[in-house]
């Protein structure tokens, strides 16, 4: 068992560990069923003495998906699982929480060494932030997690020494470029690593990110989505189907189609703000079509470091639960050989007017993210569910984005209560503008 008498922030990384207790949020999505897929996997290598640590699912959560929320309770032995509504199937469920907040009552009725955070949207929110307050070490999948609540998460991370380990792809290849950088000894490095540490940006939660005043810049890399070519007069008429189509990755419906409009993009330019302590300016995005460059951090010197990997989002879930560890991976090679060339290119922000908005929210800080997000989150379900004879075209979308912070505008972030009160500001005023 792991030593869980010890504070997150004080137990090395390198600690001895036969068996690790995991809550895996949101196991019925895209990133969950792949969470548990490398979970078999690494427990397949501790079976075979390749891997020190034996992964145990204590928790399941999700949303309405009771069939296979009961097939993965069987096959990882799970006693605790929650659902937000169970349907028909609530009774082939065991130890089941059932109902709104069910998410958050699984994380603090079960003991967990690690809480995989992969519900989508703010409603991953108030059970991510629970197990931040408990200290739990949290693989970090969910942005909106971030995005509303940066001002909340960080600072509860640093009281209760909670690690938040990035799962996204280009998070945890930053992380991974930052990794060992040393800041440098001279005066004006260690006050630039010292001051970004201050105020309302704790800075390198994931650890060890030591290198981060030494950073000039960090370039997330966005493959475009399906209408990376398409003129403007064209992406305004698009339809769902076809911003389903993304070129690249197989995920939901609302992340693929904040992929097709950038709104991911700008939610990772936020997210990133708040993981590594790093200010606006000092983040940017490049749009390379192959999606295999996942990250590209630039250093004072000139030096530039990039990860690479196929596009394979187990390789990520897999850092994430056994960083330092590099074991085997379930992951897709990259094949080098096959490679003929790397594309990159600015993001056009006529055309994709939603990237731009991002650095809006860093700058005005508060509750400005928690609008973004829940005006971006209604108005991309009225784009895929039109009713009630209204009908968002895609690029009414970030029209009703930029519309909800407009008229909103940003308070100060102190509590839950500031952060879901804005969201549903945001959402009252896209429904009464949409259509």
């Amino acid at each position: 068992m792991l030593d869980t008498d010890t504070p997150a922030r004080d137990r090395t990384p390198d600690a001895p560990a036969r068996e690790r207790r995991v809550i895996v949020l949101g196991s019925a999505g895209s990133i969950g069923t792949q969470t548990l897929d490398v979970i078999a996997h690494l427990n397949r290598l501790y079976g075979r003495g390749e891997y020190p640590t034996f992964t145990r699912v204590v928790g399941l959560a999700t949303g309405a998906n009771a069939g296979l929320l009961a097939e993965q309770q069987r096959q990882f032995g799970v006693e605790r699982v929650s659902i937000t509504s169970a349907g028909q199937r609530a009774g082939e469920l065991r130890g089941a929480i059932v109902g709104p907040g069910s998410a958050e009552a699984l994380v603090r009725e079960v003991e967990a060494d690690l809480v995989v955070a992969a519900i989508v949207g703010i409603a991953g929110l108030p059970a991510t932030l629970a197990a931040v307050e408990l200290g739990r070490d949290v693989a970090l999948a969910n942005k909106e997690t971030l995005v509303a609540a940066g001002a909340l998460v960080i600072p509860a991370a640093g009281r209760s020494g909670s690690r938040l380990l990035p799962v996204d792809s280009e998070h945890c290849a930053m992380w991974q470029c930052v990794q060992g950088r040393h800041q440098g000894t001279d005066a004006q490095s260690h006050r630039a690593g010292t001051d970004a540490r201050r105020g309302e940006l704790a800075g390198a939660l994931c650890p060890p990110c030591d290198g981060l005043a030494a950073v000039r810049r960090a370039i997330l890399t966005a493959s475009g989505g399906p209408f990376r070519t398409w003129p403007l007069e064209r992406i305004r008429d698009a339809t769902p189907a076809e911003a389903l189509k993304h070129p690249t990755w197989a995920m939901g419906p609302k992340v693929t189609i904040d992929c097709a409009s950038l709104t991911n993009k700008a939610l990772e330019v936020i997210e990133a703000h708040w993981l590594f302590g790093l200010p606006g300016e000092r983040i940017e995005v490049l749009v390379h079509p192959q999606s295999l460059v996942h990250a590209i951090v630039e250093f004072n010197d000139g030096a530039v470091i990039a990860q690479l990997g196929a596009s394979d989002m187990r390789c990520p879930i897999q850092y994430a639960l056994t960083w330092p560890s590099r074991p085997e991976g379930v992951a897709r090679r990259l094949d080098f050989a096959a490679l003929r060339s790397l594309e990159f290119e600015p993001p056009d922000l006529e055309r994709f007017p939603a990237l731009g908005l991002a650095w809006r929210v860093i700058s005005e800080g508060g509750t400005s993210g928690a609008v973004f997000n829940a005006a971006n989150e209604a108005a991309v379900q009225a784009f895929l569910t039109p009713g009630d004879g209204r009908r968002v075209s895609f690029q009414g979308i970030a029209e009703l984005t930029r519309g909800a912070m407009d008229a909103i505008g940003s308070s100060a972030a102190r509590s839950l209560d500031d952060v879901l009160g804005a969201d549903a500001r945001a959402r009252e005023w896209v429904l009464a503008h949409a259509g």
